[in-house]
């Protein structure tokens, strides 16, 4: 916090300078701001782009945005679900499109990669607040328009932070209410000064106790940028970071604990002390710092052509810490004339750099053709390794600089795309978008994975991937209120760092391979004044497709396999009306078909040898067959009031097809589903004006209105066997079902000063 502090300071001290010295030169500030948004035009989708995808504007994101993280912000868009393993949506939160899993969910910001090199994952966590400090999203569904950075796999994530206003302005937003959860934040903006500069910035600070046993959260956040406007140009530089402090909420609980303990039971940190008696740890916390810079240069070359390039650096470093149970010394290249076993303290580190630069060039003739050229090129250096910093029983001297395992990682990834929008007749556009991408990750050193002698696995990984992602379609606007589109398009993905070091632990040697998906989509868009309306179909074919199996590993990430042969189908509806002024509805709909074919599952013979059986065609896990949303909104005279309804139907845990696995009496069943949730939120404001003050809004959000008992996400495994040539799911000492519970009915009273 005093770091950032620091830097407002700095920073306050420059716009100060700034101001002092004004140009006398004017400039047209209307074009000039307008100029700002030519960083996402080539990655993002228009009316006349045969796409689904849908837009949300700052307004939109400011009346949700009262501390919660990105997910829960987005989470009445269509075919969207979401998790918190805290159950209140801060903290670690996912986000899942079309039952796409995050790390193939593409995500920039001002056409920058968020998504973390290796894993693929965004990590919110680790940019508390960033939504307050966003103009724009768009999210498109399926494999979208070619992006920067990780390949969209089912949907992509387009973030556009904050335009530098025209005239200067303070706020304060507060938010309090239950589970200790509290958000503060401050925002400036020195509007345009002597016609060429313009600064703004934010300081947050949001905090819980979560919902979830210890599941606490400390997030403190900045955002500050700098920007020089001219008629043709504009140079922004933007930083801004994240300091997170998350207790582990990540291995959650089976319902077998919840009604022994409760539904807040977190058995993250459980041990035995030297008394006999049970323990929770008390440091078993996810600690991380991340630091984001981002250099941009807009340019208008002429009444046709504009310019974009962007220069970017992104520094992340941090560590976990963990109480492990009775682990095995020789494991942690550890040893003891005390036993070959101890309880321990582990800390698993992670320091790493991400940089690289975008660009493109936009040409639009005014008269019926666009033309985008682009791409980027970023790389990334990561160190992973860990310490043990406490034993229970250890003989010798600890070293705290020992590591147990060191690996390094290094990933380059390029990519060239152009797009093309020409009108061939009135009303009717084609679109041809062509992308090449070229990635190569290298690893090196030692895994936290042992073989059956004992010895170390190393963790080498040496693989160069080269994908070609075309995507054609047709855009025809019939009618000035009707319009159809359809497309194809093809995209590939490379495999995760996940993937290959979770398969160090598989007996048999296996290879994870990179997938492809065929997407077509069909759609037609209906818009009035008063009503608006879609629908849009979709068929996602893939080959080597990564899916969640509905285990975790060692780090609490979910572990992802190959499936051969899988596909996503479906229908998405939505709808809005607007009959008279103040009032408005939004609903959306996702009816869809996930399935694996073909899927295998192990079966534990009679005599402890394994087999393969083929169970057919499954249920893809995590990715429910009916998805609705709802917002229903009154405004009049500073008065609003929104209702917002969630539904999400039964999902899969896992993709073997079963919905339970007989326990080991051979007489009860555990279920391995996550169950349906219908969820009701509803949002209280008044905004008016005050002496000295722009506007002041005071309200509250009830979440959870009626109270359901509902997880939002889950963890499973189960063991197969032949019982009268019938395959069998039960628990054969390796068989789980835990589930993330939410929270019931909780509050947020919030507060906003505009000055």
């Amino acid at each position: 916090m005093k770091k950032n502090l620091s830097l407002l300071a700095t920073f306050t001290m420059f716009v100060a300078t700034a101001a002092a010295n004004p140009s006398q030169e004017r400039i047209d500030t209307t074009k000039s701001y307008q100029l700002q948004n030519v960083q996402v035009v080539s990655t993002r989708a228009t009316k006349k782009t045969p796409m689904a995808f849908s837009d949300l504007s700052k307004q939109q994101l400011k009346t949700l945005n009262h501390g919660k993280d990105i997910p829960s912000l987005l989470n009445f868009t269509p075919s969207v679900t979401m998790s918190s393993d805290a159950g209140t949506g801060i903290g670690y939160t996912g986000i899942h499109i079309r039952g796409t899993d995050p790390t193939r969910i593409n995500i920039t910001a001002n056409g920058i990669p968020m998504n973390d090199a290796e894993s693929s994952a965004v990590y919110w966590v680790n940019m508390g607040d960033l939504s307050s400090s966003l103009e724009s999203v768009q999210i498109q569904r399926g494999v979208g328009t070619s992006t920067n950075g990780a390949g969209a796999f089912g949907a992509s994530i387009n973030l556009q932070t904050d335009n530098i206003g025209l005239h200067p302005y303070g706020s304060i937003d507060l938010s309090a209410g239950s589970y200790g959860t509290h958000k503060e934040t401050f925002r400036f903006s020195t509007g345009l000064l002597g016609d060429h500069w313009g600064f703004q910035g934010r300081l947050s600070n949001i905090g819980s106790d979560g919902y979830i046993d210890r599941a606490s959260v400390k997030l403190n956040s900045y955002f500050l940028q700098g920007g020089y406007f001219a008629d043709n140009t504009v140079v922004k530089f933007i930083t801004f970071n994240g300091t997170e402090k998350t207790y582990h909420a990540w291995d959650y609980a089976s319902k077998a604990d919840m009604e022994k303990y409760g539904r807040t039971y977190n058995p993250s940190g459980k041990y035995t002390d030297a008394n006999g008696n049970t323990a929770f740890y008390d440091n078993q916390t996810d600690n991380y710092h991340q630091q984001h810079y981002q250099l941009i240069w807009n340019q208008t070359l002429n009444r046709n052509w504009t310019l974009n390039a962007a220069l970017h650096y992104t520094h992340g470093s941090g560590y976990y810490e963990q109480y492990k149970k009775e682990q095995k010394l020789y494991k942690y290249l550890l040893t003891s004339t005390l036993g070959t076993k101890s309880d321990l303290v582990r800390q698993k580190r992670m320091n790493n750099d991400f940089y690289g630069a975008v660009a493109s060039v936009n040409y639009d003739n005014r008269a019926g053709l666009s033309l985008n050229i682009g791409g980027g090129w970023n790389k990334y250096d990561g160190d992973h390794y860990g310490n043990v910093i406490w034993l229970r029983q250890f003989s010798g001297k600890l070293d705290p600089n020992h590591k147990y395992y060191d690996n390094n990682a290094k990933k380059t990834d390029g990519n060239i795309y152009g797009k093309l929008n020409y009108e061939l007749a009135k009303g009717l556009n084609a679109y041809v978008d062509l992308q090449y991408r070229h990635i190569t990750y290298k690893t090196s050193g030692t895994s936290q994975t042992f073989d059956d002698n004992k010895q170390q696995k190393p963790f080498e990984v040496d693989r160069r991937y080269n994908f070609f992602n075309p995507k054609l379609g047709l855009t025809y606007r019939f009618a000035p209120a009707h319009t159809v589109y359809a497309s194809y398009a093809i995209a590939h993905k490379e495999p995760t760092r996940n993937d290959f070091e979770n398969m160090l632990a598989e007996k048999e040697p296996v290879n994870p391979q990179s997938e492809r998906l065929n997407d077509l989509e069909l759609g037609y868009q209906y818009q009035s004044n008063v009503f608006d309306a879609g629908i849009n179909l979709y068929y996602m074919d893939y080959d080597n497709q990564f899916v969640l199996t509905g285990a975790q590993d060692s780090n609490g990430e979910m572990v992802a396999r190959n499936i051969k042969d899988s596909y996503r189908m479906g229908v998405e509806l939505m709808a809005g009306i607007k009959p008279f002024d103040g009032f408005r509805w939004d609903i959306n709909a996702t009816w869809s078909k996930n399935r694996a074919k073909n899927t295998t599952v192990t079966v534990i013979n009679s005599d402890w040898t394994l087999s393969y059986a083929n169970v057919g065609t499954t249920h893809l896990a995590y990715s429910p067959n009916l998805i609705m949303g709802s917002v229903i909104s009154y405004e009049y005279k500073g008065l609003r009031a929104a209702l917002m309804l969630k539904y999400i139907s039964e999902q899969y845990m896992t993709n073997s097809g079963y919905k339970e696995f007989l326990n080991t009496d051979g007489k009860t069943y555990t279920r391995a589903m996550l169950d349906a949730m219908f969820v009701n939120d509803l949002d209280l404001s008044y905004t008016f004006k005050l002496r000295r003050l722009t506007s002041a809004t005071v309200g509250l959000t009830i979440y959870n209105l009626f109270n359901e008992k509902y997880e939002s996400n889950g963890s499973s495994s189960m063991n197969f066997k032949r019982d009268n040539d019938q395959i069998v799911a039960y628990n054969g000492g390796w068989a789980w079902a835990t589930y993330s519970a939410q929270a019931p009915t909780h509050i947020l009273a919030h507060l906003s000063l505009k000055f």
